[in-house]
């Protein structure tokens, strides 16, 4: 759904939106699992800056409900996360802002994106606020054991039967300094 600034000024757009699973692009290592529900209004917001410059910002209101599957970053196996978000954005047509002399920016300012061009692209605002609302790292479950650093076996699974190496190379200088003190 494109939302157009000529529509918004006639009045506010209000919108369900349903996206079938695998609709929205999330990136290579996130796939949208499940069907997108999204409703919420869209207007026009006049921002008067000085006497004879006025700005149609755009804000949409609303919230969504989706799931999406990711790569636990313990054991690599897939993980199904619900994503449920309220969300009130404003965007700024791009550019705006820009030739302004440096300074600081307000709490309320951090909160602005921007649009290009006579609108703005619903579902690219959804897909934004899809990969806002996951968390950094998805882990499969709290206790993950993750995977066998020689073997590569889920320890979830299956115990390995690998030996842990008494001596991990890579902490050798340390070793030497640690003797060296202690001498």
């Amino acid at each position: 759904m494109f939302i157009e600034i000529s529509e918004l000024e006639r009045h506010p757009v209000d919108f369900k939106e349903e996206l079938a699973a695998g609709t929205l692009d999330l990136g290579p290592d996130l796939l949208q699992s499940g069907n997108l529900s999204a409703n919420g209004r869209a207007q026009l917001v006049e921002e008067h800056q000085g006497k004879h410059r006025t700005i149609k910002d755009i804000r949409i209101n609303g919230q969504l409900f989706s799931q999406v599957e990711a790569t636990c970053a313990r054991c690599l196996e897939p993980v199904i996360q619900d994503v449920a978000r309220p969300f009130d954005l404003l965007y700024r047509p791009l550019g705006t802002d820009a030739g302004e002399h440096e300074r600081s920016v307000a709490v309320s300012e951090a909160e602005i994106s921007y649009y290009e061009g006579e609108g703005i692209l619903l579902e690219d605002v959804l897909r934004e606020q899809v990969l806002l609302a996951l968390p950094l790292r998805a882990v499969c479950r709290e206790d993950c054991r993750g995977l066998c650093a020689h073997c590569g076996k889920n320890l979830n699974i299956e115990q390995c039967s690998c030996t842990a190496s008494a001596d991990d190379t890579r902490w050798a200088a340390l070793k030497d300094l640690k003797e060296k003190l202690q001498h």
